[in-house]
């Protein structure tokens, strides 16, 4: 027999014990976002002007690919310190092939995102397998990749590629036609509708409870509203940027692969203990390796989101920066440094935050130095935040 959906009593019990507990999911990010764009709107009306926002959405796409991938180490308790300098070595290997040997661009593509996601492969080896720590592996990745991408680069420390082709067109393309744009916004929100009562179903079959009807269409509503604003307020300007449709939907596909794969939920059982985790029948060492694959792969990826917007490869990606900035978004957004607790959506949290304090500061004048002191800020108020919440539940006995 079905379980039915819990009443609304029963949610607001659980949402009161969550506040008790600490566990308020991406409550205080929100918060912090909006209190962010509250502040800067008001030092500056162009804050939030339609151009601005653009800019913003296509901004956060480099350093959130990386930071998607930074996400997937942090669920199992690990660092990983080389995406920075595998996001600087993707953007010299493509420019490499394509300027330098002619190599067509979607293949180039292909070899320098398959390179990432090795190099991640050879750290995972050397972590899972030999037992090297984590840390120490990819600070030791940092190092080589970085060399690498120098080398490639050769003494110029730049290669200049197609302002119109492929990887160019990642950040400088816009759809800009209503019926395309709000399409894009309607079918987002019906596939997430449809997604939710497939669930709902199959979770009432199996006797488990399942969300209510009245809260599906609530949510449903709520993705609705924030998926038009998006599209309007975007398509006042150039319309609906390609580089940030492909991180949406990146983003899903790995929240997808997280929570309905059985690879996904591995890694979630590894983050919670990694003794219960092998008793559990998880193969920890081929788990981790694959984390590590993951990592590189999108480092790569977001590597090539960063040198299109650069129309060039560069060694800036390699410079610490891009690195700081992907591992303070993922713990910024939410996913907790002590591994188990979770999701990409986290990236996209954290790396709007982070983007959104230098895109203020950029309007208003105020020098770099500035921005690192405020996003570490942020970050340490999320660290001591995760580490509240963890000894919350340690107390519990939930962790």
């Amino acid at each position: 027999m079905a379980v039915k959906g819990r009443p609304p009593a029963e949610y607001f019990g659980a949402v009161r014990r969550r506040l008790h507990e600490r566990d308020l999911g991406p409550v205080p990010v929100l918060l912090a976002l909006a209190v962010t764009w509250a502040v800067f709107q008001g030092l500056n009306d162009n804050f939030l002007s339609p151009r601005n926002l653009s800019v913003l959405s296509v901004d956060i796409v480099g350093t959130g690919m990386i930071a998607v991938g930074i996400v997937f180490v942090l669920l199992i308790g690990e660092i990983d310190l080389s995406v920075g300098s595998l996001a600087g070595l993707s953007g010299a290997m493509f420019a490499a092939l394509n300027v330098n040997l002619g190599m067509p661009e979607w293949l180039a593509v292909v070899i320098a995102v398959i390179g990432g996601a090795a190099a991640g492969g050879v750290q995972g080896f050397f972590f899972a397998k030999i037992g090297v720590p984590a840390f120490v592996v990819t600070l030791a990745g940092l190092l080589a990749w970085n060399g690498l991408m120098l080398y490639l680069l050769g003494t110029e420390s730049t290669i200049n590629f197609d302002e119109d082709g492929l990887v160019a067109t990642l950040t400088s393309h816009y759809f800009s036609a209503a019926v395309v744009t709000y399409g894009v916004a309607a079918l987002g929100t019906v596939a997430y509708l449809l997604v939710s009562f497939h669930d709902r179903r199959r979770r009432g079959a199996a006797g488990m409870p399942h969300r209510a009807v009245s809260e599906i269409w609530a949510r449903t509503a709520l993705l609705a509203v924030v998926a038009f604003a998006v599209v309007y307020v975007l398509g006042r300007f150039e319309g609906l940027p390609l580089a940030l449709l492909i991180f949406i939907g990146a983003i899903v596909a790995t929240d997808l692969f997280l929570r309905r794969t059985p690879y996904g939920r591995q890694v979630l059982a590894l983050g919670g203990g990694v003794e219960a985790a092998r008793r559990a029948g998880v193969h920890v060492a081929r788990v981790r390796i694959a984390v590590f694959v993951a990592s590189g792969g999108l480092a790569a990826i977001g590597g090539l989101f960063v040198a299109s917007r650069l129309t060039s490869a560069s060694s800036v990606p390699g410079s610490g920066m891009l690195l700081i900035n992907a591992i303070a978004a993922a713990i910024i957004g939410g996913t907790s440094l002590f591994g188990g607790r979770g999701s990409t959506w986290s990236a996209l949290l954290g790396v709007l935050i982070i983007q959104s304090i230098a895109s203020g500061m950029a309007l208003l004048g105020v020098e770099p130095p500035v921005q690192f002191m405020i996003t570490g800020g942020v970050l340490l108020a999320a660290v001591t935040f995760d580490s509240l919440a963890r000894r919350a539940a340690e107390s519990r006995g939930r962790v």
